[in-house]
């Protein structure tokens, strides 16, 4: 038999096996695109998914961007920013260095790239296939970053594109991706969505790791985390991370790690901790563990793996024992808090008092067992305040969905028509929209930069005690009580929901539409405009307003769903969350300062008068408005709102919106005074 004959093999074949080695399913392409977006320093990073990334996996960040003179061959293999000589490997502080992760891309998917630098004045938009630019690079309006698009990845590698799994067990691996990232870069904001859908992943710009911990793994494990920190100068070496006490478990573990701020899998170091929980945790349990180790980056080896989620380094033996003695001591203090308890036998005699058992467990007291009035108590199947009142809150559930009556009362001739909004088996599954205007992505920065971290963490773990009235409701976080005050809560809620829905939202039709001109005589009517009779004849003036309007109605229409004719008449108002009717008493002087108090010249400001004046007419509830529908309103509608979508301005802690009523501890000292 004559031997092969050995030839070279097509640059396009070598080029699409290399790229399988490197982006072997959508979550590989992710992390790659997140490492380029951070090494752009970008403080926030968006990511849209379709069909678990293989239709459409879109990232878009506010970095550096990429040069107009470098498109041409940026998604050629080995070409980087980030490297110069062999050498600069031994020091390297970025994600990427190969120059590959684009390249690869593009041999197994359609890539697409809109990119703008802070020098340049428009952005640019380029397409490539088989690491080559296909067709011209064109010039696009765009946002100072990049947005990176790929479409139909595998599509020319049938046999891998069968052998992943199902679009959602896809998006699971994606969503653990951005999850660690988030937890480990807590100064950039990320967002997680599918397409159309609502965000998944929500983490704020200029948090914190712990928090959001808590926010993306949920609140029982950011309660039982144990921070852990080492700095030793000889090895070279520090360490931060978290663990979770020993009174915490989960069914499957959850593991972080980061070397040199790369995600990466340690599996040594994994086995020592497993081994540290195993003393402590039932059979079948696993804790949360995130570590972030720094060393020496000539002392640590990157370019070990295809996909680099593997590092060698050196001292690994004596770094792993310092991590394992590190996590052991900060166990310690959680297992002493523990108490252990036996059923007695028939006849026994009686134990020890428990407490003082613990004690002496614990080396005389130092740690002591939580404490009765440290104790959260919170059940959701607990008695409402209502039912001290002889108040049933559960009447307004008949306005979920269709015809909502609404019995207003100072202009009844005007405001008779009802608001209605489709029943949720009519609805049609609405493809979410996202904005490229730069006006609404600088309010909605505004928005999160503003934002009150522990007021954030109040409103996300917040317990609905009881209406009191209109006006007021009874929330509890932790082991304190505070007073809510609506009206200025749900007003901030809306003008949120105004900016992170743009151009999204359904409509509130009415029954019969609605002449401007006699709503803002109504208006004008009433003493709170303001109005008086020096001011011009009220007809003039109700014309000057729906001609004003009117003018804006394609505005209106486009981005709010808020439909004016040009007759004058007023068709529908937007629908801001499921299940809510604004109340129509007020709407008369929203028409009015819609025309007076919003400057409609320029953009910014256009948005965000718009979007406080719409706040606040949604915000208020009228004295008509039957009060268990309101009840209803407030706790199934409102509050979960706030607790899922609220940015807490840090005006808020000032402002009086929540005041804190009582505290457990503290109580427990005055009645310790009786």
């Amino acid at each position: 038999m004559d031997p092969g004959v050995i030839r070279k093999l097509d640059e396009v074949v070598v080029n699409r096996i290399a790229a399988g080695e490197i982006i072997q399913r959508p979550a590989n392409a992710l992390k790659e695109m997140i490492e380029n977006s951070l090494d752009a320093k970008a403080t926030s990073i968006t990511i849209t998914v379709k069909a678990g990334g293989l239709r459409s996996l879109q990232i878009q960040d506010n970095g550096t961007g990429i040069r107009r003179e470098d498109l041409g061959i940026v998604c050629e293999r080995f070409t980087t920013s980030k490297l110069q000589s062999f050498d600069d490997l031994s020091s390297i502080s970025t994600y990427g260095f190969r120059g590959e992760a684009l390249a690869s891309i593009s041999h197994v998917a359609h890539l697409t790239i809109v990119t703008k630098t802070k020098h340049e004045k428009c952005a640019y938009k380029a397409c490539y296939e088989d690491g080559k630019l296909k067709g011209d690079i064109k010039p696009i309006a765009g946002n100072q970053g990049t947005q990176i698009t790929v479409d139909e990845l595998f599509y020319n590698v049938p046999m891998r594109k069968q052998a992943l799994k199902t679009p959602n067990e896809e998006f699971q691996r994606i969503s653990d991706v951005v999850s660690r990232y988030a937890v480990h870069n807590p100064h950039a904001c990320f967002i997680l969505k599918k397409f159309g859908e609502t965000a998944t992943i929500r983490t704020q710009a200029k948090t914190t790791v712990a928090h959001n911990i808590g926010a993306i793994y949920g609140a029982g494990i950011g309660k039982a985390l144990v921070p852990i920190e080492l700095r030793d100068e000889v090895m070279q070496l520090t360490v931060e991370g978290y663990v979770t006490n020993v009174n915490f478990s989960l069914k499957k573990g959850i593991s972080l790690m980061f070397i040199n701020h790369r995600a990466v899998e340690c599996s040594a170091l994994k086995k020592a901790i497993d081994a540290i929980y195993a003393v402590y945790l039932p059979k079948g349990s696993a804790p949360f563990v995130y570590l972030s180790l720094e060393l020496n980056p000539q002392n640590v080896d990157v370019n070990v793996h295809p996909t680099k989620h593997e590092v060698h380094f050196l001292h690994e033996e004596e770094i792993v024992e310092k991590v394992k003695l590190l996590v052991e001591r900060a166990l310690l203090g959680g297992n002493a808090a523990r108490s252990y308890t036996q059923a007695l036998l028939p006849g026994a005699t009686q134990p020890l008092d428990s407490s003082k058992v613990n004690e002496s467990m614990v080396g005389g007291g130092d740690e002591k067992p939580r404490l009765d009035y440290k104790f959260v108590r919170t059940s959701h199947s607990e008695q409402k305040l209502e039912k001290f009142f002889n108040i049933s809150g559960s009447g307004a559930g008949s306005s979920a969905g269709g015809v909502v009556p609404m019995k207003e009362e100072p202009q009844d001739e005007v405001v008779e028509p009802k608001l209605t909004q489709p029943s949720p088996s009519r609805k049609k599954k609405v493809v979410k929209r996202e904005t490229r205007l730069h006006s609404i992505h600088t309010l909605r920065q505004q928005v999160e930069s503003d934002g009150d971290e522990n007021l954030r963490k109040i409103f996300r773990e917040l317990t609905y005690v009881g209406t009191i009235d209109r006006e007021q409701v009874l929330i509890q976080y932790d082991t304190k009580m505070y007073l809510s005050k609506v009206q200025p809560i749900a007003e901030e809620l809306f003008y949120q929901l105004l900016l992170f829905n743009f151009g999204n939202f359904e409509r509130l039709t009415l029954s019969e539409p609605l002449e401007l001109k006699r709503l803002v005589h109504a208006g004008l009517d009433d003493p709170a405009s303001g109005y008086t009779e020096e001011d011009g004849p009220a007809d003039e003036l109700a014309d000057v307003i729906v001609q004003k309007l009117v003018s804006k109605a394609p505005v209106l229409r486009e981005y709010y769903n808020l439909s004016i004719r040009e007759d004058g008449c007023l068709e529908s108002l937007p629908k801001l969350l499921d299940n809510y009717i604004p109340s129509l008493v007020f709407l008369p002087m929203y028409v009015i300062r819609l025309a007076t108090d919003v400057e409609w010249e320029e953009e910014q400001e256009c948005f965000r008068t718009f979007s406080r004046e719409t706040a606040h007419f949604f915000s208020r509830i009228a004295l008509t408005k039957p009060e268990k529908e309101y009840r209803w309103e407030l706790e199934h509608v409102l509050y979960p709102a706030v607790r899922n979508y609220l940015i807490p301005p840090k005006e808020m802690a000032k402002n009086g919106s929540l005041l804190q009523l009582a505290s457990l501890p503290e109580l427990y000292r005055v009645f310790e005074r009786c």
